[in-house]
């Protein structure tokens, strides 16, 4: 669950290489990983502060979330997503998983396909979880949405009951990519959508569009303060709170200009107006932000990393990195950690995975999760990160 706060993850189940950046270079990087490691054992190359240990495959793993409850038990369980449609309630702690059924119908193409997975902050009293997924719509077009369900465990096949789809993305577009379409909820219950520019660029700009925004809705979809919160941005996978309240998101830039944005309530971040990269095929876009009335990203790579899901870290497992943003990186291969203070972040750590990384949790008992997006077509992984010994 991605909420400001990650103290009481708890659920009792009645069954069951250096970039450009205009603040700082990246900072002691590992090594090339060593030699993958075979299931349930674990590896440390030189230079990691942590142990991966392999928990389980996936085939197009895309998110996951750890299930909260009441009570002060630690749970093992959460939900993760496979592109292709597939809803996964797994056990970390033995690697067993059970699908999940009642999941919307999804449209799975390019990037399209069922995406974020996150339990509502009140999942001990409503069982409430949420997706996002890409949808079809009429002549061949198709859009983002999210709804939610009831998740319903112990009475046989885990399944999510009533979906009710709560908003979709409009207008619906031709092509397969950037849905964005990540989901976090703020300590008051609101929630948060990233809703990518659908490789339209011109609509991050207009005001009667969704697409190239993040948007604020109720837990029940209403639209909060307007149409959008924040807009010109392009490809937002990873959004994330930290425990101060600040929200901070990951963006894909074109051919570099990858960015971490501090989120700011009726800001204008530029795409495709202005951009630290460059548009495919060598069209410049100009790099001033300020001057023209837009926001600056934190933080940018170029060459691209591709940054994806993120989390800003909370637990005490690694108190080294409390408060600090862990984000994947699909082309970098790599997790990546950013050193936050406040509202200002610095490259830290770049830490080479040898796979592309899709998704960053943290479980309740403060591991590192990450998922593999796939060493090869239709192969990922979930890897636990412990501390070095």
């Amino acid at each position: 669950m991605r909420i400001l706060f990650h103290g009481s993850l708890a659920l009792v189940l009645a069954a069951c290489g250096t970039s450009a950046s205009n603040t700082a270079s990246i900072g002691n990087s590992a090594g090339a990983a060593s030699e993958r490691q075979s299931r349930g054992t674990a590896e440390t190359p030189e230079g990691r502060p942590f142990t991966v240990a392999e928990v389980m495959e996936f085939t197009t793993p895309w998110a996951m979330d750890f299930l909260p409850g009441s009570g002060e038990a630690v749970t093992n369980m959460a939900l993760v997503t496979e592109k292709e449609g597939n809803l996964w309630l797994v056990d970390v702690a033995s690697g067993e998983r059970r699908q999940v059924g009642g999941v919307p119908q999804v449209k799975v193409a390019g990037q399209g396909g069922l995406g974020d997975v996150v339990a509502h902050p009140d999942f001990a009293a409503n069982q409430r979880v949420y997706l996002s997924y890409a949808e079809a719509g009429p002549g061949g077009t198709s859009g983002a949405a999210i709804g939610y369900g009831r998740l319903i465990l112990g009475e046989g096949q885990p399944r999510l009951e009533g979906f009710k789809v709560i908003w979709r993305q409009q207008p619906k577009v031709s092509g397969n990519g950037h849905f964005a379409h990540r989901i976090a909820f703020a300590r008051d219950g609101t929630m948060f959508v990233s809703s990518g520019d659908r490789m339209k660029m011109g609509p991050a700009q207009d005001r009667s569009s969704d697409l190239g925004k993040i948007i604020r809705l109720s837990a029940e979809g209403e639209r909060l303060g307007g149409r959008f919160y924040t807009m010109g941005h392009r490809n937002n996978l990873g959004l994330a709170f930290a425990p101060d309240g600040r929200l901070w998101a990951t963006e894909m830039g074109p051919e570099g200009g990858d960015e971490i944005n501090l989120i700011v309530e009726g800001r204008n971040y530029g795409w495709p107006e202005a951009s630290y990269g460059s548009h495919y095929g060598g069209g410049s876009i100009p790099d001033e932000h300020g001057s023209r009335g837009f926001e600056e990203p934190k933080l940018w790579w170029t060459p691209s990393v591709s940054p994806a899901g993120m989390i800003v870290y909370s637990g005490n497992k690694f108190p080294q990195w409390r408060g600090d943003i862990l984000a994947g990186a699909l082309s970098g291969q790599a997790l990546i950690r950013v050193d936050v203070e406040g509202d200002t972040a610095r490259k830290a750590d770049q830490w080479d995975m040898a796979a592309r990384i899709r998704e960053v949790a943290q479980g309740p008992d403060g591991d590192v999760y990450l998922l593999e997006d796939g060493r090869s077509p239709g192969q990922g992984r979930l890897l636990r990160l412990t501390p070095a010994r």
